[in-house]
């Protein structure tokens, strides 16, 4: 057996044992959204745009037991999803969540990333969330999705990173070696780790680490294993993450966590610093950031294969002439404080409100500011917030 088989079958095993994430099944579609698994919302925070086509094919590579695959399926009604992952017992647990709520468009194979090849035709949008890190060869892994973005395509790819999980690792190396020859058993994993926590001290670096960030979620046996007696784990920082998106082929978008990657956040009260940053290249200010900001414990991002045409609006008379629609991911519409795509509270004036309800995919911008008063300059504002799309008639 191959150490890439070998990692392969100890990486299903566990998730055979604990098939992950967690998340109960419903007999209804899951609440809310992630927009980042809409293609519109997607597509528009890429591009600018709204996608001209919705009948796309979807790839949810390593999807575990479905909980991005079944909300892939209700948010994109038009698309065909597709499911894989190496955990059989995970892939049961997604059968029967997307079955129960109707997502019934899902298809899935037992496969792992290496293999996705067996799987005919190209997709438009590949998720590809907490797989990577997990492979022991992730370039081969992201190159092998690579070849099934579709030309124009989206991937969007979520890896762990290093600075923000050292509390993290240092207990994973603990519990190994506590475990002894009795690593690869999981439970006897998940036991030695709770047994650790139980007993250091309450102002142990480790202990606050975990109270203050894991342990609500960690409660559950499946995310603590997932995250303390994972066989398999690689974490990046910014120089290792490019090697990988460089390796891909393909054009890195952009992190779909924007908000993080302000510098301004950081050295905003120092404006000689900012102009020191913007003499660096646009990596160098990512690892700045992360090096002032280490509480980072993940990167997500997009990937496109070219052509993938954005969207300027520089000129004020396309953008008259475009139609505007209502990003399909905020939540509290219409009222004067509602939730964006990233769940942020915005707030709204009563014309904004106005213009907003006008957006119906049919009229232009210039026609509805025949009737609503709103400065073309707010209507920017609004796309810019992802607030509405536009697409060009």
């Amino acid at each position: 057996m191959s150490d890439l088989e070998s990692v392969s079958k100890t990486v299903a095993n566990l998730y055979n044992t604990y098939p992950f994430p967690p998340e109960p099944l419903l007999d209804e579609p899951p609440p809310g959204y992630n927009w980042r698994w809409n293609w519109l919302a997607a597509y528009n925070f890429c591009t600018g745009r709204k996608p001209q086509k919705q009948n796309i094919r979807i790839l949810d590579a390593g999807c575990g037991t479905g909980v991005g695959t079944e909300y892939l399926v209700h948010l994109n009604p038009q698309a065909t999803v597709v499911g894989i992952d190496l955990s059989e017992g995970a892939l049961n647990v997604a059968k029967e969540r997307c079955q129960r709520s109707g997502a019934n468009r899902a298809e899935f194979h037992h496969l792992s990333l290496f293999d996705v090849e067996k799987i005919p035709g190209e997709f438009d949008l590949i998720n590809c969330v907490g797989v990577l890190h997990h492979t022991s060869e992730p370039i081969r892994g992201i190159q092998a999705l690579a070849k099934k973005l579709a030309p124009g395509g989206l991937m969007h790819i979520f890896v762990y990173a290093e600075l923000g999980r050292f509390e993290v690792r240092l207990m994973q190396q603990a519990i190994s070696l506590l475990q002894g020859n009795k690593r690869g058993d999981y439970r006897d994993g998940v036991s030695v780790g709770r047994k650790i926590f139980d007993s250091l001290p309450e102002n142990n670096r480790i202990v606050k680490r975990e109270k203050e960030r894991w342990a609500l979620e960690n409660q559950r046996d499946e995310n603590f294993a997932d995250m303390y007696v994972h066989p398999q784990e690689i974490d990046y920082n910014i120089e290792t993450l490019f090697e990988l998106i460089d390796a891909s082929g393909l054009d890195f978008v952009g992190f779909s966590n924007p908000n993080y990657w302000n510098l301004e956040r950081l050295l905003g009260k120092a404006p000689e610093l900012i102009q020191r940053a913007e003499q660096l290249g646009e990596r160098e200010r990512f690892r700045l950031i992360e090096l002032l900001d280490p509480d980072i414990s993940h990167y997500e991002f997009f990937l496109s294969r070219p052509p993938l045409e954005k969207a300027s609006w520089a000129d004020e008379n396309v953008i008259l002439a475009a139609i505007p629609e209502l990003n399909p991911c905020i939540d509290g519409f219409p009222a004067s404080s509602i939730f964006n795509y990233d769940y942020q509270l915005i707030r709204l004036s009563e014309t904004e409100i106005e213009f907003m309800q006008a957006c119906n995919g049919k009229s232009t911008v210039r026609e509805i500011l025949n009737h609503v008063q709103l400065d073309l300059e707010k209507i920017k504002e609004l796309q810019k917030q992802q607030l509405i799309m536009l697409s060009e008639q």
